[in-house]
């Protein structure tokens, strides 16, 4: 681990103004990536600056939706009876993050910044249509997700909060790693006031997206049976010592129907 200056402000401006006077600087939230590339010496900041004074912890339902703060732990969002009620399928999701250590450690909006492409939040952000907000602006899932590891955070831009739609149907089924229980395959399924919509997370080269096909299958008839035919190109699948492109293009089509059955 290399030396770096270290700051807890008290403030999102505090913050914000942290961040953005220094190129070299990094947030830290749950630090469940940050600390380990840290200690690995894979990234060199001059400075980290610690997010967890600024009260953007929480959970909230109004109406038909669930927003949550951007450093709420995924133990907590598991644990809610709130999002349990309105979302079970989120709550689920984030039961099954890592371990109990990465769930009482980890925070939605870190998981959200760093977009790893085989995190599980972001397949429930863009199946839900969730809006993510930050200091600046409201930004779309479908317009957020850019890529591996890309989002369309700004430099000092910091997520405060996400909020879904409530679904009238949804569930997530994930393929995990045998070890770390990141998804080798990970499917969320929706629908409700945002339409029927797919997300496919661990599989693709550029991170998370929505399977379109899928979509439009389901659109006409949601059911299992409706997926029979309904493939997906193994271009851009990630291939590795777990798991191939064409397995993982397979276990796409066997997860979007294991989904779909789970959300009833």
């Amino acid at each position: 681990m290399y030396d770096f200056s270290y700051v807890k402000p008290s403030s999102l401006a505090d913050a914000v103004a942290a961040l953005s006077a220094d190129a070299e600087a990094k947030a830290l939230a749950g630090g469940q990536t940050l600390i380990p590339v840290l200690k690995q010496r894979l990234n060199k900041p001059t400075t980290v600056v610690d997010l967890a004074k600024l009260g953007l912890s929480g959970i909230t339902v109004s109406g038909d939706s669930v927003t949550i703060g951007a450093m709420t732990i995924h133990g907590a969002v598991a644990a809610s009876a709130d999002v349990r009620r309105a979302i079970p399928a989120l709550a689920a999701l984030a039961g099954g993050i890592g371990d109990i250590q990465v769930r009482n450690r980890g925070t939605i909006g870190g998981s959200m910044a760093n977009n790893d492409p085989t995190a599980c939040y972001p397949s429930a952000v863009l199946a839900l249509g969730a809006t993510i907000t930050t200091n600046k602006r409201s930004i779309s899932a479908d317009d957020y997700f850019q890529g591996m590891f890309t989002t369309a955070l700004e430099p000092g831009e910091l997520i405060t909060s996400v909020t879904f739609p409530i679904p009238a149907k949804a569930a997530y089924v994930k393929f995990k790693n045998p070890a770390s229980r990141y998804a080798m395959v990970g499917v969320f399924v929706a629908t409700g006031p945002k339409g029927v919509r797919v997300a496919v997370t661990g599989a693709g080269q550029g991170g998370v997206f929505r399977h379109t096909a899928a979509e439009q299958a389901l659109s006409a008839n949601w059911s299992a049976a409706a997926l029979n035919g309904v493939s997906i190109g193994t271009d851009n699948m990630n291939s590795d010592i777990h798991a191939s492109a064409p397995y993982r293009a397979h276990l796409v089509g066997v997860i979007t129907k294991r989904a779909v059955t789970a959300a009833g």
